[in-house]
């Protein structure tokens, strides 16, 4: 083995320049949260595919409802708790004051210079096409259950309409800057952050 003498007078030197590094090396994925992407689009999905397979797999409609439903709540569940805070940087929750009203508080991050490290662009597009295009496609399996008189995967899919488009237009307005306290457009018992 070779051993380097030690009072050498060469300098250790990086081979390629700092930034030259950054800028030419591919771009690694902006997917910050992997895990939490991947949820919010297993749950929508997978209540998707039970509904079109349920029907080979099972001869129990009862059992292919309630997966479905079990799904589309465990959906409700990680956008409302984790995918909705750690994609875009929304949260919100029911309060009950004194008087025993009920009301939705609506929080949004603040924008900063932090945001951009903390909310990646591939998330949110990640995030909003879930949150809009699944609503989408539970409106054509509405009509396709109708046109085709099955009344009762008809009930599966209005179970998901009331739910679905809903959800995502409460909180895409919420998103929103022209949701404000002082909009006329916000709700009364809505309190907003």
């Amino acid at each position: 083995m070779l051993q380097q003498d030690s009072n050498d007078d060469t300098e250790d030197v990086a081979l390629f320049d700092a930034e030259e590094e950054t800028t030419n090396r591919p771009k690694k994925s902006k997917i910050r949260h992997p895990v939490a992407s991947f949820f919010h689009l297993f749950f929508r999905v997978s209540a998707i595919i039970v509904y079109l397979l349920c029907e080979l797999f099972s001869s129990s409609f009862i059992a292919c409802m309630v997966t479905i439903i079990l799904l589309l709540s465990c959906d409700f569940w990680a956008v409302k708790n984790v995918t909705g805070r750690l994609m875009v940087g929304l949260r919100w929750w029911n309060h009950i004051d004194e008087d025993g009203k009920s009301h939705w508080v609506f929080e949004s991050r603040k924008a900063s210079s932090q945001e951009s490290k903390t909310v990646s662009e591939a998330e949110s597009r990640i995030f909003w096409l879930g949150l809009i295009a699944c609503p989408v496609l539970w409106v054509v399996f509405a009509f396709s259950a109708l046109f085709s008189f099955r009344v009762k995967w008809l009930i599966v899919v209005e179970i998901q309409q009331c739910r679905g488009p809903v959800f995502a237009v409460n909180i895409s307005f919420r998103a929103s800057p022209l949701c404000t306290p002082f909009s006329p457009l916000a709700c009364n018992s809505c309190i907003v952050h």
